[in-house]
């Protein structure tokens, strides 16, 4: 498990300045937890050894402005909600998706994502075009992801399903012909494509599921109320669409 410590310093006077009425115990210090590999989200930056993506750059802004310090954990993404279920951690940022059954145990800020599933094959593959067509085939995804809920739900025994713990497991299991597809997140599915996998996969169908990620909270969190208002300033102010444009270019075009 890796650990970093970032502080986000908030001087009373700025605070008042961005009219958060909802702040509490400036400077308190937070366990925050993420997934390692969910890239471009939250990634492992080989030189500095920290993590960095849109998702840690979405973090810092919020701490800063809500006016909270956070030492940052990194676990497999199966196992974040129940940390912050069982208050072992404060919050958690990974790409998480807003469910009705995830709201049952945990809180969520206001959306700051929209997201959706899409399948990835390799470049050669003429014959996947839709969801339908994976029927009988090898499907590689991720553990504890709504990806993995949406394939059992709609092709039950009709498919071979195969939960990674990590993304870059399932990718090299397509590349290595391990599987025939994997169905995924769509941000982290179109950056593999263009980076890692690029002529080697592509996206393929429409999207699916259309859904939206939000920051996640021990259950009755007194942070949520002035991170959501965080993130509404940032969307304000632009701050929002500089770091979107950052990870993915303009939101306008994504």
């Amino acid at each position: 498990m890796k650990r970093q410590v970032k502080t986000a310093t908030l001087v009373s006077g700025i605070a008042l300045g961005l009219g958060l009425s909802g702040m509490v115990a400036a400077n308190e210090t937070l366990d925050v937890v993420t997934d390692p590999s969910f890239v471009p989200f939250e990634m492992m930056d080989q030189e500095s050894g920290e993590m960095v993506g849109f998702d840690m750059d979405i973090l810092a802004e919020v701490a800063e402005r809500a006016g909270f310090e956070y030492e940052l954990e990194t676990m497999d993404f199966n196992g974040i909600i129940p940390a912050v279920q069982t208050g072992n951690v404060d919050i958690a940022i990974a790409g998480i998706t807003i469910t009705d059954e995830r709201a049952e145990i945990v809180d969520f800020s206001d959306p700051y994502y929209d997201s959706g599933l899409r399948i990835l094959v390799r470049a050669d593959e003429d014959g996947v075009e839709e969801i339908d067509d994976l029927k009988g085939k090898k499907i590689g995804t991720k553990v504890g992801s709504t990806s993995y809920d949406f394939l059992v739900e709609n092709l039950g025994d009709e498919a071979d399903v195969t939960p990674y713990p990590g993304s870059s497991d399932m990718y090299m299991a397509l590349l290595g012909g391990s599987v025939d597809a994997v169905f995924y997140d769509a941000p982290n599915v179109g950056y593999f494509s263009q980076t890692r996998g690029e002529g080697r996969v592509k996206v393929v169908g429409p999207l699916y599921e259309g859904q939206q990620y939000g920051i996640v909270f021990v259950k009755g969190s007194e942070w949520v109320e002035p991170s959501n208002e965080a993130l509404a300033e940032m969307r304000e102010d632009g701050t929002y669409d500089e770091i979107h444009e950052k990870w993915f270019g303009s939101a306008s075009e994504e």
